[in-house]
């Protein structure tokens, strides 16, 4: 019986086996849709291909990987730098006080986000579409998983339903509202006046303005989703994880949104 002791768990081994998975899936939720998934897959690789040079004995070829290795550690901060600090952040900003707060991250079944009404992507992007002919300049934070409570915090806290004259008017330039961003969750507009962490990257078009780097910013630290709408050329700029897209039909925005959003 004793070949079979393995089999046997105990409630610590259930335990870690479930904080492992839940650390595994947040993981997973961070590097999604990012160049650090290939990262994470090329470690990987890398790894298994130490672990064969040592079972075929290649002593040379398993130093130099043990040696990479063994400063891993070290490398992994820095080439994860965005999603370690994007992970802290969600820890950080999350109230573990709060029941709510807590099945909003860490509930698998999403049971809460059920209840939140969906966006109503025609309506938004036609009326992006709308602001961007009128060159009237906006910034939108579309809300993910990522709690911005901490960046709620700066502006007007608000439960406004969406609707093309709602956007229109908040950020018409005469408003008292339209200086700073407002941040969407679900169909409706949770916060208006809202001042953003501007990014520090090197890499940002000369072109771009404080409004494209303040929606960089807030990509850089959460997986929000920002559209900026340029008052000077009367463009429409998608941020994701840190990175521009422009589109050239509204079609493709409406479809990408749909995809990062699962609608």
């Amino acid at each position: 019986m004793n070949n079979f002791s393995f089999l046997e768990f105990s409630f610590v081994d259930v335990l870690d086996i479930v904080v492992v998975a839940f650390l595994l899936f947040y993981l997973y939720k961070l590097v999604k849709g990012t160049v650090a998934i290939n990262i994470f897959l090329g470690i990987v690789i890398i790894y298994f291909m130490y672990q064969l040079t040592i079972t075929l004995n290649m002593n040379v070829l398993s130093n130099i990987l043990g040696n990479f290795i063994s400063v891993g550690f070290f490398a992994l901060i820095v080439v994860f730098q965005q999603e370690i600090r994007k992970f802290l952040l969600l820890l950080g900003s999350t109230n573990y006080t709060s029941r709510k707060s807590f099945v909003r991250y860490f509930n698998f079944l999403n049971l809460e986000e059920e209840q939140i009404v969906q966006l109503d992507l025609t309506l938004f992007v036609n009326a992006c579409e709308n602001m961007a002919k009128d060159k009237m300049g906006a910034i939108i934070v579309l809300e993910r998983s990522n709690n911005l409570d901490f960046v709620k915090s700066t502006g007007d806290e608000t439960k406004i339903t969406l609707s093309p004259q709602i956007l229109e008017s908040i950020f018409y330039k005469n408003s008292p509202l339209h200086d700073g961003a407002i941040i969407i969750k679900g169909n409706r507009i949770t916060a208006t006046r809202i001042v953003l962490p501007v990014s520090e990257s090197n890499s940002i078009p000369s072109r771009f303005g404080l409004r494209h780097r303040a929606g960089l910013g807030i990509s850089e630290k959460t997986d929000a989703l920002v559209i900026v709408i340029s008052e000077e050329r009367g463009d429409i700029v998608y941020i994701k994880n840190g990175q521009f897209q422009k589109f050239d039909s509204a079609e493709k925005l409406k479809r990408t949104l749909s995809e990062d959003l699962s609608l």
